[in-house]
C-alpha cells in the first residue's frame, strides 16, 4: 500500500497559481504552471520562483563534526574556513559507488547543514547514523524546512527588495544569515539552473509569510512561478546530475565528471577505489550529447556505435535555449572525447549525436 504524497508548505499556493501538480519523491510538487518553455526561459533571460521544499536538511554538530563529515564525503570540508561557506560534494560507498550528492554549508564552528535529494533523505540520514562516531549530533530538519529558490539575471533585484544587506558583495557558493521580508534565516548564493540565484531557507512557520513578500517583490520584474519540468530542462543544459538519473550507487564520481569534489589526499569511504579507478582511467564517462532535429531522447534510449550498443541515455530533453535535442549517458572512454560521434536509437530509427564540452548552454549569469 502506497502513502499519499506530501505536500509542502505552499502547496496551497500553487494549487491557486494553477500548477499541473505530480507525485514526485514523495511529494505533491508542482510540474509547471504556464508552460516548460516558457518557465525555461524565464529564468535564463528573466527570473523565476521554484518550490524546492521537497529537498533534505540534516544538521549536523559536535567537536567531532568536521573529521565525521572528511570521512563521509568526498570534497575537503576543511577548505570551508568560514562561516557561510558551501561546497558540493557527494558521499559516497566502499564500492566507490554515490550514495547521494549534496551541499555542505559550514553555518557555524562546529556546525554544518548538509542539503541532500528528496528521494534520499532517509537513506541518507540513516547512512550519516551508520558511521556517525565520537561527538556528532545529527538532526533531520527536512519537515521543518521551506526552501524557495529565486534564480535568473534578476534574481538579485528581487531578492534586494526583500533585505537590507548588500547582496552585491555576497559571493557565489556563500550564505548568510540575515533578514528577508522580516524574518530571520539562512540565505545562499546557489542554484541548480547555471544562472545566478539564491535559495531561501525558511522556518516552516512563516513560509507563507516569505512566499507572499517574494511574490510580491518579483511581480516588479515579472517572476514567473517555475515547475520541476523546467527545473530539470535548466539543469540538464548545464550538464548538472539528477540522482537516479545520471548518478547513483552503480556510478562513481569519477565517471560521472564529478573529480573536482574528489579529495583524495584524504580517508573517505571508498577513497582507496575511487583513487584505483583514477590512476587506471575509468572505463566509462558520463557525456554531454547533441542531436540533429527533432527527435527527443529519453533516459533509457540505447547509446550505440554501429550495431553494438555501448550505453544508454541517463537524461535527455529538446534545449529551450538551444533548440535542439541533448542529453547525458556513459560510453566507453574511448568514445567520450567531444567530437566523437555515436548514435541514439528513438523509436526504432537511430539518430546521429555528437559528444559536446560541458555544459550545452555557455551562457549562464551564475557568478
Amino acid at each position: 500500500m502506497t502513502s499519499e504524497p506530501a505536500k509542502t508548505p505552499f502547496y496551497e499556493f500553487h494549487i491557486a497559481a494553477g500548477a499541473r501538480m505530480v507525485a514526485f519523491a514523495g511529494f505533491h510538487m508542482p510540474v509547471q504552471y504556464v508552460g516548460i518553455t516558457a518557465e525555461h526561459l524565464a529564468v535564463r533571460g528573466n527570473v523565476g520562483l521554484f518550490d524546492l521544499s521537497h529537498m533534505g536538511e540534516i544538521e549536523v554538530s559536535g567537536s567531532d563534526a568536521l573529521a565525521f563529515l572528511q570521512t563521509t564525503t568526498t570534497n575537503n570540508v576543511a577548505a570551508l574556513d568560514t562561516n557561510g561557506s558551501i561546497q558540493y560534494s557527494c558521499m559516497t560507498m566502499p564500492t566507490g559507488g554515490i550514495v547521494d550528492d549534496l551541499l555542505v554549508y559550514r553555518v557555524g564552528d562546529g556546525q554544518y547543514l548538509l542539503v541532500v535529494n528528496a528521494s534520499n533523505i532517509q537513506k541518507d540520514f540513516a547512512w550519516l547514523q551508520w558511521h556517525r562516531f565520537g561527538d556528532v549530533g545529527l538532526r533531520d530538519v527536512s519537515a521543518d524546512t521551506g526552501l524557495l529558490a529565486v534564480q535568473g539575471p534578476n534574481a538579485q533585484k528581487v531578492m534586494q527588495g526583500l533585505t537590507d544587506d548588500n547582496l552585491d558583495s555576497m559571493d557565489y557558493y556563500t550564505a548568510t544569515v540575515t533578514a528577508v521580508a522580516g524574518v530571520k534565516l539562512l540565505i545562499s548564493r546557489t542554484g541548480y539552473t547555471g544562472e545566478d540565484g539564491f535559495e531561501i531557507y525558511i522556518p516552516r512557520q512563516y513560509c507563507a509569510t516569505l512566499w507572499r513578500a517574494v511574490v510580491d517583490a518579483g511581480q516588479k520584474y515579472g517572476m514567473q512561478m517555475v515547475g520541476l519540468g523546467a527545473r530539470d530542462t535548466l539543469r540538464l543544459e548545464m550538464k548538472m546530475a539528477l540522482y537516479g538519473n545520471d548518478i547513483d550507487e552503480t556510478t562513481t564520481p569519477l565517471e560521472a565528471g564529478l573529480g573536482w569534489i574528489v579529495h583524495l589526499e584524504k580517508d573517505f569511504i571508498g577513497r582507496d577505489v575511487i583513487a584505483r579507478q583514477k590512476e587506471q582511467s575509468p572505463p566509462r564517462r558520463l557525456v554531454c550529447l547533441e542531436l540533429d532535429g527533432r527527435a527527443v531522447p529519453r533516459h533509457g534510449y540505447e547509446i550505440c556505435d554501429g550495431p553494438e550498443v555501448i550505453g544508454r541515455v541517463t537524461s535527455g530533453t529538446f534545449s529551450p535555449s538551444l533548440k535542439k535535442p541533448i542529453a547525458l549517458g556513459y560510453v566507453p572512454a574511448a568514445r567520450s572525447k567531444p567530437g566523437s560521434t555515436v548514435e541514439i536509437a528513438i523509436r526504432g530509427t537511430k539518430f546521429p549525436a555528437v559528444v559536446v564540452k560541458p555544459p550545452f548552454y555557455k551562457h549562464g549569469s551564475h557568478r
